[in-house]
């Protein structure tokens, strides 16, 4: 059975030299943030380990390595002309003309080129056509001519729990082009939340591994024992106390946007019609002359509501507290954006809320965004 739990993290965006535009992850009120140089940890080789029906012989990852390895690229980021950081990336098809690239969006955040380095170590100019900075994926295109291999593409919907993973990637520098790290699937539906932007904080739903991923790594692919591509890795944890918690997005919630993100075109995501806080907000509550009733523990906070929303159409008002959308619970204003955003316009769905101390539901019909 899929595991769902809710992990509250908080994630920051921190420029490793050498390296890359990376998330860091670290435990709200607990634990510190490091630079992700830890001290490096041998683990034995994986022999005779059974993932589904392969079984991995004691010549141990190779033939997988073997059929996705020359897909893997690095990615180079530039800033006026100016080295600004690297990840990975890989080539997951081609078309008459160009070869394209799914990586992360921190990845090529703020960069004016961009290029790839092969696996015939040639560095080459890369073309950003679009992405989305809440999935955290973008995808580029290069010449039909650089490319060398292309990766299967497989599926996250069939992976398991203790299936063995591979990922490849470049961590750190180029010194260590497309590194190859083997581990298993530790976890899935894990919720982490990450801060995309000053304002935004969003939960994203990824596999958990034990493979070793390191700054550099991000955009990289994570295949199954088949060489197929499963997912991309994109966090991990870095704490003196915690070690092998990696986090990779799940490749099939990225091949339902992939004609979008082709194209350039923005990710519609519906509109409920709200501005809100969490309910722990207390100088946002203050400062709207909103008091909550002290039993309210979680939730979001309505602060004020758009005229025509579905929000506003429901009779949704300042200080009434959503805690579920249909039968999930609404833990903060990061989770809300999460439930919310798996519909899309068009979509019915029941809230719950609380209004003084007592329970209320209305249903609405979400639709496209308008200005807020």
């Amino acid at each position: 059975m899929k595991n769902r739990i809710l992990i509250t993290i908080t994630v920051l965006l921190s420029f490793i030299a050498g390296g890359e535009l990376t998330y860091l992850l670290f435990f709200n009120n607990s634990n510190k943030l490091v630079n992700g140089n830890e001290e490096s940890k041998v683990y034995n080789s994986c022999s005779n380990c059974m993932s589904g029906t392969m079984v991995v012989e004691n010549g141990g990852i190779k033939e997988t390595v073997k059929k996705v390895y020359d897909s893997v690229v690095m990615v180079k980021n530039y800033k006026n002309g100016q080295y600004n950081g690297s990840g990975s990336g890989f080539i997951y098809k081609v078309d008459d003309n160009y070869g394209y690239v799914l990586t992360n969006q921190h990845v090529v955040d703020k960069s004016t080129s961009l290029s790839i380095v092969n696996a015939s170590n040639e560095e080459i100019d890369a073309e950003y056509l679009g992405g989305d900075k809440y999935l955290d994926v973008a995808v580029l295109r290069i010449s039909k001519d650089k490319v060398i291999s292309i990766a299967k593409i497989g599926s996250s919907e069939e992976v398991e729990i203790g299936d063995t993973v591979v990922a490849i990637g470049t961590p750190v520098d180029e010194e260590y082009y497309n590194t190859v790290t083997g581990g298993y699937v530790s976890g899935l539906d894990r919720k982490v939340t990450v801060s995309v932007d000053s304002k935004n904080d969003w939960v994203q739903d990824v596999i958990q591994i034990d493979a070793s991923i390191n700054p550099g790594n991000s955009g990289g692919a994570l295949v199954n024992v088949n060489g197929e591509v499963i997912g991309i890795t994109s966090l991990k944890f870095v704490n003196n106390s915690i070690e092998g918690m990696g986090f990779a997005i799940k490749i099939d919630d990225v091949m339902k946007h992939i004609d979008e993100l082709e194209k350039g075109k923005e990710i519609e995501r519906p509109f409920l019609g709200i501005s809100y806080a969490n309910v722990t907000d207390t100088l946002v509550l203050s400062r709207y002359q909103i008091e909550l009733d002290s039993s309210i523990t979680d939730g979001i906070v309505v602060v004020d509501t758009t005229k025509g929303s579905a929000a506003d159409a429901a009779g949704l008002k300042a200080g009434d507290v959503i805690i579920k959308i249909d039968n999930d619970r609404v833990k903060n204003v990061a989770h809300l954006k999460y439930l919310l955003y798996k519909h899309k316009a068009g979509d019915e769905i029941k809230i719950t809320y609380i209004r003084g101390t007592k329970e209320k539901t209305a249903e609405l019909t979400l639709t496209e965004r308008i200005e807020e």
